[in-house]
């Protein structure tokens, strides 16, 4: 006697990992950072997050209605979440709230949603939110705060909410007398001027080896990027292959001219390139594929950001980068693909 048993289809074993627990990893790995940020900001920050993931569930939710999709698998996978972090974390502490609203229609229904949703993008919607915001608004997203320990004026979170909701701050002299330049904005405007590098790196603005306050909120990002590589979350050759093309190609152009190049270092530890290199640009969906893929894909983020910080229009051009790559993303995969077995 046989009896027959009724199975489901394929596949009968279960997931090893979900889109939801990769995210909240990544959310977990930023922590380290965030409180970075705060501690030497202020609670600016953590109204920008908030502002920003409030944006992104409701545009999320909109498009998800418009397509017909449920709400609950895609609103649990916090990959919107994720998508609005690392979005604030771009963007000056006091920025008005109208940026965060704007910068995430850009990014969740053009960058995300047109291309048919999460694991169909091909540009990282984070970066293109900020690109787009970047270009309408320089004169808002170049509004940055001295770090706490050299400013004059250090907003709470009443202040910093009472400035990004009405664009006012309480501050005699108005933006111009609470914000300065960033230590990438500095440099660049003091070589463009013809100044030496060690004499623009005597600015207070400066630490050990990147701006004060950034070199910490650096090893921060990378601390959580190091626990992203011991949970297998990301792999090693995308943040290796962007930070060492970093050092390699600045290198021989700090040895031959110092006061003309700054030392590696300072480009690592200023500005949103750790961020970037851990959190950014290891997006599997808009990075390339291979191991030999994720090396030359680094590598070009790294050489394109040196590229824009010294010739190009912005100090710090790491979102671009990004998203030039995620342009060759498709080519490099053709090239770099391993050969099928037999072939």
């Amino acid at each position: 006697m046989t009896r027959s048993f009724d199975t489901g289809g394929a596949p009968h074993l279960p997931p090893q990992t979900t889109v939801a627990a990769v995210m909240l990893q990544v959310l977990l790995a930023l922590v380290p950072g965030v409180l970075a940020y705060t501690w030497f900001f202020g609670p600016g920050m953590l109204i920008q997050i908030i502002l920003a993931v409030v944006f992104a569930l409701l545009f999320e939710a909109l498009m998800l209605r418009w397509r017909g999709w449920p709400l609950k698998p895609f609103i649990n996978d916090y990959s919107a979440v994720v998508t609005a972090v690392l979005f604030a974390l771009c963007i000056p502490p006091l920025a008005p709230w109208w940026i965060s609203c704007i910068a995430m229609l850009f990014a969740i229904v053009f960058a995300k949603h047109l291309y048919g949703g999460l694991g169909q993008n091909v540009f990282n919607p984070a970066m293109v939110g900020y690109v787009v915001v970047l270009i309408s608004f320089p004169q808002v997203m170049t509004a940055w705060l001295p770090p706490l320990a050299l400013a004059d004026y250090s907003p709470g979170l009443m202040d910093s909410l009472a400035t990004i909701f009405t664009g006012q701050i309480p501050v005699a002299g108005g933006w111009d007398a609470a914000t300065q330049a960033t230590p990438l904005d500095t440099l660049k405007t003091g070589v463009d001027a013809g100044r030496m590098v060690p004499e623009i790196r005597s600015a207070p603005i400066f630490g050990d080896y990147g701006g004060l306050g950034w070199e910490w909120i650096a090893n921060w990002f990378a601390l959580g990027g190091i626990f992203l590589l011991y949970k297998r979350t990301i792999n090693w050759h995308v943040p290796v292959a962007v930070i060492g093309s970093v050092v390699l190609l600045s290198l021989p152009f700090w040895l031959a001219d110092p006061d003309s190049n700054p030392f590696p270092l300072q480009h690592i530890f200023s500005g949103a390139l750790v961020l970037a290199a851990f959190f950014i640009a290891t997006d599997p969906v808009s990075g390339c594929v291979s191991n030999r893929g994720r090396l030359i894909f680094g590598a070009g983020v790294g050489i394109t950001t040196l590229i824009i910080r010294r010739w190009g229009g912005y100090p710090d051009g790491v979102a671009f980068a990004v998203l030039l790559m995620n342009m060759a993303a498709p080519l490099i995969d053709r090239y770099t693909r391993p050969r099928m077995y037999g072939e």
